[in-house]
Order: C-alpha cells, then structure tokens, then sequence
C-alpha cells in the first residue's frame, strides 16, 4: 500500500476547501431529466443540474450531431450545488447527443456531460388513456408477487432486508412478479394495471408502500430497475393492457437527496418547521375560507417524513411537468393516477396537468379527492363551468362508492337500500362528464369490499356486477376475485395490503394456479372471469347512455343503451324471486326476447313480466 505524506493530504484537504481542487468528479453530476426526445410539442427543456459547486461553472454545449440545440438561458440556484439550464429544442429535428462543458475557470478541471435527444416510439396523439372499455386494476407490488429473488436484499438501502411477519415491512414483491401474472390478470379480463409508485422510496420504514419518493428518475432496486420497468410497459402492451403510472406531486420522502441540499430555501414548503396539513381540501371552493386555512391544506405536510413540495417555485413546478411527461413518454403509459391530488396548490394543478394534455391529446389522468360529497369532487373536473382550472379529465367517485356499500349493507326502506345508489346517481348532474368518474369498491386506503360487506359472497358478486355495469372507468383492488379480505383489523393497511396467494415463495395456496382456494374462493374468481371477459366485448356497456328506475321492495333496475341495443341489470336484494312487471320499462322495450348473462339461455319473456332471482341479474334484450 502507497503512503502519502501528510503534508500532501492536508494540502490536498486546504485545496478542495478553498474550490481549486474538487472532491467530485463528473460522474458525479446529476443531471434530470437524464435525456429527452426530439418531436414534442414543447420546444422548451429545463435542467436540474446539482454537483458540487456547479453554480460557479461557466455553462457551454458542444453539438457534434448538429442538433442546433440552444442555450436560452443558465440560471443560479441558491445553492452553488445547483444550475438550471434552459434549452431551446425548436430546431431539434433528429436524434442524437449533445455535450455540456462545464468550465471553472482554470481552478480546477472541468466537467462534460452528455445528453441524449431520443427518437420518439410514437406520436403524442397515439398515447391512449384509459377509459370506460378498460377494467383497472390496482396493485399494491410488494405484496403482489416476487419474481426475482436477487433484489430481495439491497444492503444499501435503510430497509433493506424482507421480514413478511411484518405488516409494515417489505415483503419482496418486485416488478418481475407483475409480469409472471400477466397473463393470469389477461384471463381475468383485465384490461389497465395501476401499481402503486415503483420509484426508489429509500424510507427507513413502511417503504413498501412507495409513496415516498427519494429520487424522481428511479425505480427502487427492490422492485427491479429501469429496464424492468420498461419490459412491464412492453409485456402488456403485446397483451393489449395499458400500464398507469402512479404520481405523487405533492410530497417527497424526507430522505429524498435534496432534502439535504436544497437548491432554494423554499423548494419545500415549511422546510424550517414541520407543519401538517389540515386536510382541509373544502377550502379549494369555501366561500367562507380563511386564508390561513387554505394555506394549510396546501403548504402542510401530509407526514412528518413527507416534505410537501412547493409547486409555487418555478423550478420546482417545471421539475415536477417534466418529470411526468418523462415517465409517460419513456413507459408508453396509459394513464396517470395522481395521488392526494387537492393537496397541492391549484394553479399547478392546472399547469401540470394542462402541459400533459397538451402533449398527449388522448390520454387520460385521474386524480384522488377523497371525498363523499360530488359537489367537491366535481370541482376538479375539466369541462364544469365554475371548476377550479385544470385538465383533470377523470376523478374517482369516492361518492358512489360509498353509496353502494351502503347500499348493499343497508337493510330495506325508503331512504336505505338501492335508495342510496339512486339518488346517488341522480346528483351526476353536478358532474361535467360522469361517465369519465372512476368507480370502484375498494383500494389500497380503505377496508377490502369482501370485509366491508361482512364476508357476503352474494353481496360481493352484487357489488361486482354494479361495478362492471355502471357508468364510468371501473378499478378493481388486487384479490378481490377470490375475496382477500382484512376481517378483524378495520383500517390496518398493511392487512389491507396483504400478500397475493401464490405470489411468494412457500406459498400453500395460489390464486393463479387456482390452488388451495376455498369453494367459494373459486366461485368468485370464475364469477369475475366471466363478467370482466364479458364486459370487455359490450360497447353498451362501455359508451352507451344509462336510464334507471326507483327501487321497489328492494329491487333495483338500470339499463345501458343505444338505439340499436339494450342492457337490463336487475338487483335483488331479497332471498326470493321476483315478478317485475315490464310494462314499467317499456319506454325502453320494444322486445321481449333476451339473453340471461352468464348462462346464455335464450329467453322469450312473457308479455307483461320478468322473474328476477336474488342477486343481480343481466339480460341482454335483442
């Protein structure tokens, strides 16, 4: 081993202090976005660039492709660690690369980067979003499937090792395990996978979940990595499934690497004093809001380990439109889920998703407004008169929901039962496209529908039925088809998030390979088979207009239609048949002949009457 003398270290030690010799070296620039595409309907380009003292270099690009990119402008951070270089991308008209020379006037050596342009896979207009012909399916990935043992321990991450003991923990569910279900998920009939965020969430706890972002531009090594990520997009697009990305844009993970050097004071919102949120999302449309409370609900922290960002920051607000972007067009995405979208400031809102419509003409985003009232909920969607600014062409019914687990829970009476369902439905007129809600019986937040509806099969196959017949985009929670249910822990996320049968080694039972499934296990997966496979073929369903009738005796009927076809579902919630008599619908029949769903019994009605069994029922009138 070579000795140097202690004079040299201590000179090289006065030297790195006083910026004539660094520490760092190129490779050790950050630069984000890592690359773009030439092609987009934004000509402009904006780069974080954090290294050390980078803020004292003199900025230059080299274009040996000839690319006729353009420095518009190089822009100091606060921080000497940070450069933002704004690009003019007009004249870019082919692929290839260019270099940044970072010059720091002879003090010591400088720094190049290269930086790809990419040639784009496809035009923006051909992104298409999700919408009511898909079934969405939400996956919680670490409690999925593992596919790949190998990222199972990353000793540099803070939680590094599995313990599935643990609710909170890490279970090893990776990206790989995604794709081994892919077909499993096809069969189904699903159409649209969402999984909850795979960016790296470097947490010393509850990481799992994603939903603490650390690096914007990586895939946790947990899950797998860049190139996996892109083999998921790949294996579902040749299965015709359209993969959603899940976004946070409101909060990063405390760990996240600028929390340690920011590149402004207010790149986080009360970054000197953790302040919560008060959840106060009403004050977006209070007329009697104070302003403290509306500055609370969008500068508060959702958590003490999630720093809420501050989308009022220019930078900050460029970083985040980008990023997505970035994402949409490297994955071919089919869809954004935005997470805690009230959360932060609505200007931005409408910003980011503006700059993303823009850019992809058919594509589609829904954000997540918790709330049971529409008339908040309705707020955020584009098209309403007086709504609050944004692109937003889809939101989750968090209102219907609640109405139809109520529903079915409820016992019979004037203003319990379907009654709930609707008159639910009849306040869709506050809605500027209803049938663009996403409607769904359970996610990753709330109790599983099975274990809200006290472990009912009939209940679950009516709640299901509703789901898939309904207005709107509908998102099923992973094991719902064999009623995975979180009994006995009311709230807990990490039963709710519990692993998938079979998607782990050592598993007795497998929901893919239908086996060590109870009777009534296997009688739901078939029943979700069929109705979700038959779904996928009824442009009705998908598209057509929705007429329904009051409730009666605890009977409930809707019908999807056009002019040249019509749907009938029937709900009945009592233990025996029923005799509806059809002269209550016949401004909507004009036949009597129908196909039962999912016998395929061909049914010549009686003239004036329907015997409807409990549960629900379709018919299919020819």
């Amino acid at each position: 081993m070579k000795i140097i003398p202690r004079y040299c270290f201590y000179t090289v030690l006065y030297l790195c202090f006083i910026g004539i010799v660094s520490p760092l070296q190129g490779q050790d620039l950050i630069v984000q976005p890592p690359n773009w595409w030439q092609g987009m309907q934004n000509s402009s380009l904006q780069l974080l660039v954090h290294g050390n003292a980078i803020g004292k270099s003199e900025v230059s690009l080299l274009d040996p492709d000839n690319l006729k990119v353009q420095i518009v402008s190089v822009e100091q951070a606060e921080s000497l660690n940070y450069l933002f270089i704004n690009l003019d991308l007009s004249q870019l008209t082919q692929a290839g690369q260019v270099v940044f020379q970072f010059d720091f006037g002879g003090r010591r050596p400088s720094w190049s980067y290269t930086f790809e342009f990419k040639d784009r896979q496809q035009n923006g207009a051909d992104f298409v979003g999700f919408d009511q012909s898909d079934v969405i399916y939400l996956i919680t990935p670490d409690r999925f499937a593992s596919g790949d043992s190998s990222n199972d321990l990353i000793e540099s991450m803070a939680e590094a090792k599995l313990d599935r003991s643990a609710e909170g923990g890490r279970h090893g569910g990776d990206i790989q395990g995604i794709i081994n279900h892919l077909d499993y998920l096809n069969d189904l009939g699903v159409t649209a996978i969402w999984p909850s965020p795979l960016l790296v969430n470097d947490m010393e706890s509850y990481s799992y979940h994603g939903y603490a972002i650390t690096d914007y531009y990586t895939v946790d090594p947990r899950f797998g990595d860049l190139d996996k990520y892109i083999e998921l997009a790949d294996a579902m697009r040749k299965r015709g499934m359209k993969l959603i990305l899940d976004g946070i844009v409101n909060h990063c993970g405390i760990r996240h690497w600028w929390m340690q050097d920011k590149p402004f004071s207010d790149w986080v919102n009360n970054p000197g004093d953790y302040v919560w949120t008060n959840h106060r999302r009403t004050t977006h449309v209070d007329p009697y809001a104070s302003e403290v409370d509306k500055d609370r609900n969008v500068s508060g922290w959702f958590d003490r380990s999630m720093p809420d960002l501050n989308q009022r920051n220019p930078y900050m607000a460029t970083y985040l439109i980008q990023n997505s972007i970035w994402w949409v067009e490297t994955l071919g995405l089919g869809g954004i889920r935005q997470d805690t979208y009230p959360y932060p400031f609505p200007e931005f809102l409408s910003d980011w998703t503006c700059a993303i419509m823009n850019e992809y003409p058919n594509f589609n985003i829904v954000g997540e407004e918790w709330s049971y009232n529409p008339l908040i909920v309705a707020q955020w969607q584009t098209g309403k008169a007086d709504q609050l600014g944004s692109c937003l062409k889809t939101v989750m019914d968090f209102p219907g929901q609640g109405n139809i687990i109520q529903a079915l829970n409820d016992t019979l009476g004037w203003n319990l039962g379907f009654h709930k369902v609707y008159e639910g439905l009849a306040n869709d007129f506050v809605y500027a496209n209803p049938q663009d809600l996403m409607v769904f019986l359970d996610n990753h937040d709330m109790d599983r529908v099975y274990t809200q509806l006290n472990e009912s099969l009939d209940l679950t196959k009516m709640a299901l039925t509703y789901l898939a017949t309904i207005r709107g985009i509908p998102q099923m929670y992973y094991g719902t088809e064999i009623l995975m249910s979180n009994k006995g822990y009311s709230g807990n996320h990490g039963v709710i998030r519990t692993d998938f049968p079979g998607g782990f080694p050592g598993d007795q039972v497998s929901a893919k390979d239908k086996i060590g499934l109870t009777a009534e296990q296997k009688e739901m997966q078939d029943f979700t088979k069929s109705l979700l496979n038959w779904r996928k073929e009824q442009t009705t369903i998908h598209h057509g207009k929705l007429m329904h009738f009051a409730p009666m005796d605890g009977v409930y009927v809707y019908f999807r239609y056009t002019d040249a076809h019509k749907i009938m579902v029937v709900f009945n919630k009592g233990d025996e048949e029923v005799n509806l008599d059809l002269a209550n619908y016949k401004e909507l029949l004009n036949s009597h002949r129908a196909i039962k769903y999912f016998d395929n019994s061909d049914w010549s009605i009686a003239p004036s009457s329907l015997n409807a069994p409990p549960g629900a029922t379709i018919y299919e009138f020819k």
